[in-house]
């Protein structure tokens, strides 16, 4: 009878389960099962440079990269590569079977009936400015559960950018002329341009205003009218080549002995790496880098 009694008493000290932490586990679980199921849907391709270091800061694997002389994200050590931004190659793209294929604006007119005609899922992210480009990491965060990563991202840019804003109110406004190069040609980028954005930021006047697309034909006799305080060449494609172009039109045209940009030295030629013609994660430190440039101590 005493044994029967003390088996009553320890299963009446017994705590009933707690039902809410019992949900709480159900629910915990079946988020991360959620979780799992999208790693495992999504089969992500990103073409371009810019992309895969945004996927990367998202935490976001991928079956596919571009083929870059950049260095890419360790992370994708060993993904296969598809092929140069501009011409990616289409049946390497489809073997991997993807549900996303990532580009970028500035190649759509180029690649969109490529991509259509082969049947390719393809979303060009738009990083032709700062804002765009925030919102493209955060479009990519929402469509691949990445909300957290991205806000801290965001958050980290603005940050930085602000500081640098107020840095530049104190200063003398400074003009600028931005050439855009590439092998055998250059072009003006006005303010509607990455790289004219950035000047914008940093308390610089574009000496090209009033313009709606990106890219203008250089005319340098208007140019010179204009006499920017500063200019900068960015090189692109082939930054050496194109750099080699720069010096050679400097040095043989006439007219660029006449701009206070020449006279004064301050001519500055862009490292292609932070200043792409598209935005990229390097946004801070090109901010650096540019501030100095425009504000030099």
């Amino acid at each position: 009878m005493i044994a029967t009694l003390l088996m009553v008493v320890g299963c009446a000290n017994e705590e009933p389960p707690n039902e809410e932490h019992t949900k709480s586990d159900q629910t915990m679980t079946a988020s991360k099962e959620i979780d799992e199921q999208i790693e495992e849907v999504h089969r992500i391709v990103s073409t371009t440079v810019a992309a895969t270091e945004i996927f990367d800061a998202l935490e976001i694997d991928l079956v596919g990269i571009p083929t870059s002389y950049k260095d890419l994200p360790g992370r994708y050590d060993g993904v296969q590569q598809v092929g140069n931004p501009m011409n990616p190659d289409m049946e390497l793209v489809k073997s991997l079977q993807p549900t996303d294929v990532m580009s970028v604006t500035t190649l759509q007119t180029d690649l969109e009936d490529i991509f259509e005609a082969v049947d390719l899922p393809v979303t060009f992210l738009n990083f032709q400015s700062v804002d765009e480009m925030l919102s493209e990491i955060q479009f990519i965060a929402e469509r691949f559960n990445r909300e957290e990563e991205a806000t801290e991202l965001i958050s980290t840019i603005h940050d930085q950018f602000q500081v640098i804003e107020e840095k530049a109110q104190g200063n003398e406004e400074q003009t600028v002329l931005i050439l855009m190069g590439v092998p055998g040609s250059y072009l003006v980028a006005t303010e509607h341009s990455y790289i004219g954005d950035l000047v914008k930021r940093a308390g610089g006047v574009n000496i090209v205003a009033g313009e709606d697309v990106e890219y203008l034909a250089s005319n340098t006799e208007y140019l010179q009218q204009a006499n920017p305080d500063i200019i900068l060449r960015a090189a692109h494609g082939m930054p050496d080549e194109v750099v080699e172009m720069f010096d050679e039109e400097f040095a043989t045209n006439d007219i660029w002995k006449h701009f206070k940009a020449v006279q004064d030295d301050r001519v500055y030629d862009l490292e292609e790496e932070l200043f792409p013609t598209t935005g990229n994660l390097a946004v801070i430190e090109a901010m650096d880098v540019l501030y100095d440039m425009l504000y030099p101590e």
